[in-house]
């Protein structure tokens, strides 16, 4: 059997059997999420993490590239009751470490009581528990990773659906899962995807009818760019985000984040809308939440587990955002009507422009 330690910052180290060898460091977090794994394993929120399952099978239903977030694994290491071949062998060709026979029950209840924690991989034939804790010495933690933005988004700008009838949305990419690009042009709209440290000008070079927001990892602090965006914006573009979305979009407003102890991830946090008084189940991924919203922005919708806000819409500004992924692949789809509120909220901006006949 391949050695497998897992380093924990609790000084602990965890023995498994390695399924993927390498060494790696990040964050360790889990998911409660019982399928998907492709989709997670290919999310770029999870960058410079550590992914523990918590369902006990990992690959009971393959690897398909057409279910991929993104076109490469993005925690730094997996882990797992147990792995299927499937999967192990997907995670060793893209070089991640992944570990499996561990009591993941354990890993679970200590990141939910001690929060998400640094944590060092090692895996192969000849590694030692001292490779492992090498790992941990060198890991930071997530707010000190201030250039994530730069890993996980794209260099230059990137157009979809140009022969489409929509409206155009400049999506400003700071890990951007595929699917929110695809739910955008299910809707007709024309997608421009632009780096996460865009311009003021490359924005108004694609005249967007909305400045969308995008998911993805680390403290929503350290994309002052993109922060900048939305202040430079927001008076006359309508505004959208998911996820590290909202939060930034709360930044720009005068609001404010804090870490949280163990964040949301997986595929059944139910949110409450506070205005109908209807509960949806929702897919979500973050360990950063919005603290206060600030005076120009409201709370629409909060966690029923914790009153974490989960929607945040705009007082005198066109402005909506979501905590949780409305895309949400691999489901479910409760709330996937978000983005017709968005281009709805364009659209009512666009007809609100057009001069009166006389």
């Amino acid at each position: 059997m391949t050695e497998a330690y897992v380093a924990l910052e609790d000084g602990r180290v965890l023995e498994g059997r390695g399924r993927a060898s390498g060494t790696a460091r990040g964050e360790l977090v889990f998911t409660t999420a019982y399928t998907g794994y492709e989709e997670s394993l290919t999310d770029p929120s999870y960058e410079e993490q550590v992914l523990t399952f918590s369902y006990p099978l990992i690959g009971n239903y393959g690897v398909r590239e057409e279910r991929f977030e993104d076109d490469r694994v993005h925690p730094r290491a997996a882990l797992a009751k147990e792995f299927t071949e499937d999967v192990a062998e997907w995670l060793e060709s893209e070089g991640v470490p992944a570990v499996d026979h561990l009591d993941t029950r354990e890993v679970v209840t200590t990141i939910r009581d001690g929060g998400a924690m640094k944590c060092g991989i090692a895996v192969g034939e000849d590694v030692t528990e001292e490779d492992a804790k090498e790992q941990l010495e060198a890991c930071k933690a997530m707010s000190d990773h201030t250039e994530i933005g730069e890993q996980v988004s794209v260099d230059e700008v990137e157009v979809y659906g140009e022969d489409n009838d929509g409206q155009t949305v400049a999506l400003v990419d700071c890990g951007a899962k595929g699917s929110i690009v695809d739910s955008l042009l299910a809707r007709d709209a024309e997608v421009h995807v632009l780096p996460h440290d865009a311009s003021v000008a490359d924005v108004e070079a694609v005249d967007p009818d909305v400045l969308f927001i995008s998911n993805g990892p680390g403290d929503p602090v350290n994309f002052e760019q993109t922060i900048h965006l939305v202040e430079e914006f927001v008076e006359d573009t309508p505004v959208a985000g998911i996820c590290l979305g909202q939060q930034i979009v709360a930044e720009a407003l005068g609001g404010t984040t804090e870490k949280m102890d163990f964040g949301h991830r997986g595929v059944n946090q139910p949110v409450l809308d506070l205005a109908s008084g209807q509960v949806v189940m929702t897919t979500q991924n973050h360990g950063y939440t919005v603290a206060e919203p600030g005076e120009h922005l409201e709370v629409t919708q909060i966690n029923v587990n914790d009153d974490t806000p989960e929607g945040i819409d705009g007082i005198e500004y066109d402005v909506i955002t979501r905590q949780y992924h409305p895309e949400a692949n691999p489901g479910p789809e409760d709330t996937l009507d978000f983005f017709d509120d968005v281009l709805a909220m364009a659209d009512s901006r666009s007809e609100q422009a057009v001069p009166a006949d006389d």
